[in-house]
């Protein structure tokens, strides 16, 4: 009778790869950079974020964190109960109000992972004055001012871009529009070593209005897909002050009091 060959352990892949980490997916140092994200933290920060939003964001650190611990499960590196992120701060997201605006803070064992302005803001009544809606160029324009010296960076094209499609209805970046100017400033920007010689928000701004073929009323649903879009090519997952989602943002919430 021949002797029966041993079988040979079918490898464990799972030993050669390494977890998505932390510091993979956010801006974060110390020991939290090192640690694998794991279902359970994620499932707190959704819990999070739809306590204090209402819904979980699209694009947003609750997200990202889903994605990455959803991966890490399946290669089997971390157990669908296990929780990687423990003690009083844990995972948390504040709302704080600061000059009229809505700032939403998030963050895991006290880093900050995402920091945004929320577009929807409750309305206010207001029945004495009326002003014209606040439309997508006109707060484009406002962004020109309020971050005036800020260079041109793809997160910006990236809000630029989501405004345009906004306004105009056309799902794509209109050859000569604002977005384009954007993109080549951006472009432009990644080569030049001065800042006093970069393309400032100001120089592609400033005349939104005029460069946009069709404009319309900014609503809390067009604030919300800028701010998703410069938060989603932003490493840090923030939004610049006075930049082109919080202008947005600003037009939006001026917009819903103005109508209620």
């Amino acid at each position: 009778m021949s002797q029966q060959q041993p079988r040979r352990p079918k490898p464990d892949h799972s030993r050669d790869q390494e977890p998505i980490k932390y510091s993979d997916v956010f801006s974060v140092t110390g020991e939290l950079a090192s640690k694998p994200i794991a279902p359970q933290d994620a499932a707190a920060m959704q819990s999070a974020e739809t306590r204090v939003l209402g819904q979980t964001r699209k694009s947003g650190p609750a997200a990202v964190m889903e994605s990455a611990a959803a991966a890490n499960e399946r290669a089997g590196l971390v157990r669908h109960d296990q929780a990687n992120v423990t003690g009083d701060e844990g995972v948390t997201v504040t709302k704080t109000n600061a000059g009229g605006e809505a700032w939403i803070t998030e963050a895991v064992e006290g880093q900050v992972v995402g920091q945004y302005i929320q577009p929807e803001v409750p309305a206010v009544n207001n029945p004495s004055v009326t002003p014209d809606p606040i439309t997508v160029g006109e707060a484009l324009e406002t962004a020109a001012l309020s971050a005036a010296d800020k260079a041109v960076e793809l997160t910006d094209v990236a809000a630029i871009q989501a405004a345009e499609r906004r306004a105009t209805g056309i799902n794509e970046t209109l050859p000569g529009g604002v977005a384009a100017e954007a993109q080549c400033a951006a472009t432009r920007n990644a080569r030049t070593m001065r800042f006093e010689d970069k393309t400032t928000l100001s120089d592609v701004l400033s005349d939104a209005t005029t460069m946009l073929p069709r404009d319309k009323a900014v609503t809390p649903e067009d604030a919300d897909r800028v701010v998703a879009a410069e938060l989603r090519n932003n490493p840090y997952m923030s939004t610049a002050p006075g930049g082109v989602a919080a202008s947005m943002a600003a037009a939006a919430r001026l917009n819903q009091n103005s109508t209620t």
